[in-house]
C-alpha cells in the first residue's frame, strides 16, 4: 500500500485526523481473490469482499472486477447511482495513489473519457428516459396474442390446423414476453427500480414461468464480461462446443474429446437450439429457485403453469397440454437461440484481457440491419452494441445513438460490426465449423 496525500496532517485542538489510505494499481490488482476482493469506482477504492454476498444484482457480477476498475460498469448497471452510493460508503477504503492514472493496465485514457462524454451526451439527449406507451402497447400485442390463440381452439376445435395455428401464436407471445421481460430487467423502463423488478417478475414470472432472480444473475455476467471464459456464463458450454479461437487450441493440445468438436456445427442442430430452453433452462431454472429457496419466484412461476393447464386442459387434457407446451418451447428455443447466438457467437470469444468498457462490449457484439421486421423479430436486439454499451437504455432509444457510438469507434479503429439477417445466422454456423476444424487441427497434430 501507498500512502499519498491526506485531508489533513497533525493534531488540531488535540484532535488527530487521520490520513487518507492512498493505493497503487499494483496493490489493487492483488486483491482479486475469493476471498479478498477491491474494485475502483471513479477512483475511490472499495472493499467489497463481503458485499459481493448481499448484492443485489448477484454476487459473481461484482466479483468479476475484483481488483479492477468498475468505472464504466458502475454506470452502466445502476440508474439511480446516488441511491447505490449510500451503499458504498461503509466499502470505502481509500483512494488511487495521485501518480497512479485513472484507468488500469494502460487502458486507452482518452478512448475510455471519450465514451464517458459520449454516455453524458445520450443523458442530456433524454435517451435514457423511456416511452411508457411503447411498451404498454408492446405487452398488450403479447396479451392479445396469447388471447387469440384461445380462440382459435374455442372457435375450430382442437384439430391439426388449429392447433398448429395455436402452437405458432403461443410461441410468438412467448418470444416476445422473452423480450419484454428483458427491458424490465435491464432496469430501462421505469424511473424507480422496484418497479422494474416487479413487472419483472410478472412478465418472466407469470407470463412465461420462469424466474427473475435466475435471469439477473446469470444475463448480468454476460454483460458484465462478455465472451469471456471463466465470467460469462454464455460461454459455458460445460464441454459440449468449443468456442472461439484459443479454447479449441487449449483442448486439442491436452487432447480433450468429450465430443467430435469437428462436427459441432452439425450436432449443434440437434442439441443446441432444440433443448435449450425445453430441458437445460427448465431444469436449471426450478432447480435454482428450490435451491436457494426462492419462493417468491417460484410461485410467480407456479402461476404460470397454472394458468397454462387451466386454460388448455379442457382442450386436449393434461397430457396433451405437457405436449402443447413442450411443442411451444421447442420452436422458441429455436427462435431464442439463433437470434442471442448471431449477435456474439461469431465474434471474440477468449480468456480475460482486461479491456476498456467500449473495446471489451464491440469485441463480443455485433450489430444486425435494423427494419421493423429484425426490430420486433429480435425484440431490438439486433442493436446489441448499442445495447451492451447502454445496458439501462429503453431500446427504443437505439437508433438514436447509434450513429454516435459509430462516430467514436471510427476515431479509435474499434470495429462497428453490422450485417443483415441471414449472414448473422450463417456466421453462427460458420463460427463453429471454424472452432471445431481449430480444436481437430490441434488434437491430431499438436
Amino acid at each position: 500500500m501507498g500512502m499519498g496525500g491526506q485531508s489533513g496532517e497533525g493534531c488540531s485542538s488535540g484532535n488527530c485526523v487521520k490520513p487518507e489510505a492512498r493505493y497503487s494499481w499494483e496493490e489493487i490488482q492483488k486483491h482479486n481473490l475469493k476471498t479478498d476482493k477491491w474494485l475502483v469506482i471513479e477512483r475511490k477504492v472499495y472493499n467489497i469482499t463481503q458485499w459481493v454476498k448481499c448484492h443485489p444484482g448477484g454476487m459473481r457480477v461484482i466479483g468479476h472486477y475484483a481488483g479492477e476498475d468498475a468505472t464504466d460498469a458502475f454506470h452502466a448497471f445502476h440508474p439511480d447511482k446516488n441511491f447505490v452510493r449510500k451503499f458504498l460508503k461503509p466499502l470505502y477504503v481509500g483512494e488511487l495513489a495521485e501518480n497512479e492514472p485513472s484507468q488500469d493496465r494502460d487502458k486507452n485514457a482518452q478512448q475510455v473519457e471519450d465514451f464517458r462524454a459520449l454516455r453524458k451526451t445520450a443523458e442530456d439527449m433524454g435517451l435514457f428516459k423511456s416511452n411508457p406507451a411503447f411498451f404498454i402497447v408492446y405487452l398488450f400485442h403479447i396479451l392479445l396474442i396469447e388471447f387469440l390463440a384461445w380462440c382459435t381452439l374455442h372457435y375450430f376445435g382442437t384439430g391439426w390446423i388449429p392447433t398448429i395455428l395455436t402452437v405458432l401464436l403461443l410461441t410468438i407471445s412467448q418470444a416476445q414476453a422473452g423480450w419484454l421481460q428483458h427491458d424490465f430487467g435491464h432496469l430501462s423502463v421505469f424511473k424507480k427500480s422496484k418497479w422494474n423488478h416487479l413487472i419483472h417478475k410478472f412478465i418472466i414470472g407469470h407470463l412465461k414461468g420462469a424466474s427473475a432472480n435466475w435471469w439477473n444473475h446469470r444475463h448480468f455476467q454476460h454483460h458484465a464480461k462478455p465472451n469471456i471464459f471463466r465470467k460469462d456464463p454464455d460461454v459455458n458450454m460445460v464441454n459440449v462446443f468449443v468456442l472461439g479461437d484459443t479454447q479449441p487450441v487449449e483442448f486439442g493440445k491436452k487432447r480433450i474429446k468429450y465430443l467430435p468438436y469437428n462436427h459441432q456445427h452439425l450436432y449443434f442442430f440437434l442439441i443446441g437450439p432444440p433443448l435449450l430452453i425445453p430441458i437445460y433452462f427448465t431444469i436449471q431454472i426450478m432447480k435454482t429457485m428450490i435451491t436457494r429457496k426462492d419462493w417468491v419466484d417460484l410461485a410467480w412461476s407456479v402461476s404460470y403453469y397454472a394458468r397454462f393447464f387451466i386454460t388448455f386442459v379442457p382442450f386436449y387434457g393434461v397430457l396433451g397440454s405437457l405436449a402443447l407446451l413442450n411443442a411451444v418451447r421447442f420452436i422458441e428455443s429455436h427462435w431464442f437461440v439463433w437470434v442471442t447466438q448471431m449477435n456474439h457467437l461469431p465474434m471474440v470469444i477468449d480468456h480475460e484481457k482486461y479491456k476498456d468498457w467500449l473495446e471489451t462490449q464491440l469485441a463480443a457484439t455485433c450489430n444486425i440491419e435494423p427494419s421493423f421486421f429484425n426490430d420486433w423479430f429480435s425484440g431490438h436486439l439486433n442493436f446489441q452494441i448499442e445495447h451492451h454499451l447502454f445496458p439501462t437504455m429503453p431500446r427504443h432509444n437505439y437508433w438514436k445513438i447509434a450513429p454516435l457510438v459509430r462516430s467514436l469507434c471510427s476515431k479509435y479503429n474499434v470495429t462497428y460490426e453490422e450485417k443483415c439477417l441471414y449472414h448473422g445466422f450463417r456466421d453462427v454456423f460458420r463460427s463453429l465449423k471454424k472452432s471445431g476444424q481449430l480444436w481437430l487441427d490441434a488434437y491430431l497434430h499438436k
